[in-house]
């Protein structure tokens, strides 16, 4: 069977769940025994995430060849467990990267370099690579970021608009999510949203096979049949995507609703049952928990919880796999201070402080740090946080008073964290200058990295192997220079690279869970493939909370 395409886009407003919806359609024909994968296309210029600020576009998620990609991969990962690449995420900066370089090398013959046909080419090329090689997918679906009437997005609409007549309507299918409100005052669903944003699509020239209605409530029978009226598909083309409690319901719903033996009979795919015992499995898991822990995220972009995305949802991947239920308490580090992080900690039964950038905060993730540390809580330190447990122990324990990253005091007596400048690209980065002018992109430790793990410590009992790898996105690493000095005051360092040259776990053995790495685990955990070190913190957690 040769590739099917799935189109996903979406109307009316942004967050409607695009993403979880096509990890949901994409879960559900994996149990029909399918292959499948997703890519999401970005209509932003930026040619990768990698460089945006948290604050307007959410998490980084990284993949195993080191790509920096938007967040929706990290469901696509946890949907259908199966690893993602650069491949499955492209930008509009990336696609007009590439169409430039081809015009300056001359591949177009000295031919009017124009959107259509050039960047639309692109664009379906990019499509098309999903299903190069023995190992295609028999169902690809590819999600269109932002809103139908978004300018940016056009170029990507057109491209998928001519696939539809490159491939043929039995290997294509058009799935439009779009808001249909219900409004409590006048006790009704709207529908008028919904029809001004088919008819947005029907403009461009894509007429939706399935309408999938985001709505707070289930819609009517009859109002179903108004939407498939006015928005020409079939009547039992109309879905709704209701609200649940945790989203890893979303499948089980869908299936409910028959989402997915509809797609099955429009794309002509094979006709088997779905076998959803490990879905149904974990929904009861969630909704059943013996018990309660409450872990504090220390961290500086807690306004905006999507920065946090996977390390939220690995937190609670592990506490299913406890039956424990995970109380998320995210702590703003620049208001914590020696003098108020007993108070502001109080009642937490583990303390976790992940990754970021800048110094803006960081005292305030040292001083959470250093309570978790004396007061024996179950600490969790992920990239940065990591290197904060290190700066405290280094100034509280092993005396020295000034110690500090290179990224936060270049002056400093005693760099514990410095800049490793063999990660960078010479030919992109003036290291010598480092100024603002600089290249940003892609210059830090990205990607798949193995890591040996120590017998005897806490790391090695929760891998139970001795050799693992995990995924890094950072400049800065532990200084190897303070290896000894550490070490003999009570530090681990449990997790190496390979060839020793790079510490990538470290713990403190005589406190209850104490435990920091230089990766970011939490692009690896699964719902029902747990990070062993999640699992084990929460473990901890639970613990402590008896």
């Amino acid at each position: 069977m040769k590739t099917k395409y799935i189109f996903v886009t979406g109307g009316v407003l942004s967050s409607l769940g695009k993403g979880l919806a096509s990890s949901s359609l994409g879960a559900l024909l994996q149990t029909r025994g399918l292959s499948v994968t997703i890519q999401k296309l970005d209509p932003y210029i930026n040619v990768d995430p990698g460089t945006m600020n948290p604050f307007q576009h959410g998490e980084v998620f990284v993949t195993d060849d080191g790509a920096e990609t938007d967040l929706d991969l990290g469901h696509y990962e946890r949907y259908l467990n199966v690893p993602m690449s650069r491949k499955n995420n492209t930008t509009s900066g990336a696609i007009y990267n590439s169409v430039i370089a081809k015009e300056r090398r001359g591949d177009y013959l000295g031919a009017t370099v124009q959107v259509i046909p050039h960047v639309t080419d692109e664009i379906k090329t990019t499509i098309l690579s999903l299903s190069e090689g023995d190992s295609a997918p028999d169902v690809a679906i590819i999600e269109i970021g932002g809103t139908v009437g978004d300018i940016e997005g056009l170029p990507f609409l057109e491209a998928i608009r001519q696939l539809r007549s490159d491939l043929g309507r039995d290997n294509c299918l058009n799935i439009h999510l779009t808001l249909v409100p219900y409004l409590r005052c006048a006790g009704e669903h709207k529908t008028k949203p919904t029809q001004h944003s088919v008819k947005e699509l029907l403009s461009i020239g894509i007429q939706p096979d399935i309408i999938l209605c985001r709505c707070e409530q289930s819609i009517p029978a009859e109002m179903r049949r108004k939407i498939a009226l006015f928005c020409n598909v079939d009547q039992d083309a109309v879905f709704a995507s209701v609200d649940v409690e945790n989203i890893y319901e979303v499948p089980l719903k869908f299936y409910e609703e028959g989402f997915d033996q509809k797609v099955a009979i429009m794309l002509r795919l094979p006709a088997r049952n779905a076998h959803l015992e490990i879905w149904e499995k974990l929904a009861r898991d969630y909704a059943e928990p013996r018990g309660k822990v409450t872990i504090a995220i220390v961290g500086k972009y807690v306004e905006l919880k999507e920065a946090y995305k996977s390390l939220h949802e690995a937190l609670h991947h592990a506490g299913v796999d406890n039956r424990m239920s995970v109380a998320l308490v995210y702590v703003n580090s620049e208001e914590v201070s020696e003098g108020n992080v007993a108070a502001v900690l109080n009642n937490c039964d583990g303390v976790l402080v992940p990754g970021g950038f800048g110094y803006r905060g960081v005292e305030g993730k040292i001083a959470a740090i250093r309570h978790a540390r004396e007061n024996r809580i179950p600490f969790f330190g992920i990239c940065l946080g990591m290197q904060c447990a290190v700066i405290e122990f280094a100034r509280h324990v092993a005396g020295l008073e000034d110690a500090n990253s290179e990224e936060f005091n270049p002056l400093c007596a005693h760099k514990v964290i410095y800049l490793m400048t063999e990660w960078f690209d010479f030919r992109t980065k003036n290291l010598e200058k480092r100024d603002a002018g600089s290249d940003k992109g892609g210059t830090m430790r990205l990607g798949a990295y193995p890591c040996k793990v120590l017998p005897g410590t806490t790391a090695f009992d929760a891998y139970k192997k001795p050799l693992v790898e995990e995924r890094h996105r950072h400049r800065y690493e532990f200084n190897n220079a303070y290896k000894e000095q550490l070490a003999a005051k009570g530090m681990v360092f449990s997790g190496l690279a390979p060839d020793d040259s790079l510490v990538e776990i470290m713990e403190l053995p005589d406190h209850p869970w104490f435990l920091g790495c230089q990766f970011h685990p939490e692009f690896k955990s699964r719902p029902m493939d747990v990070h062993p070190l999640f699992r084990e913190f929460i473990r901890a957690a639970k613990k402590y909370a008896e």
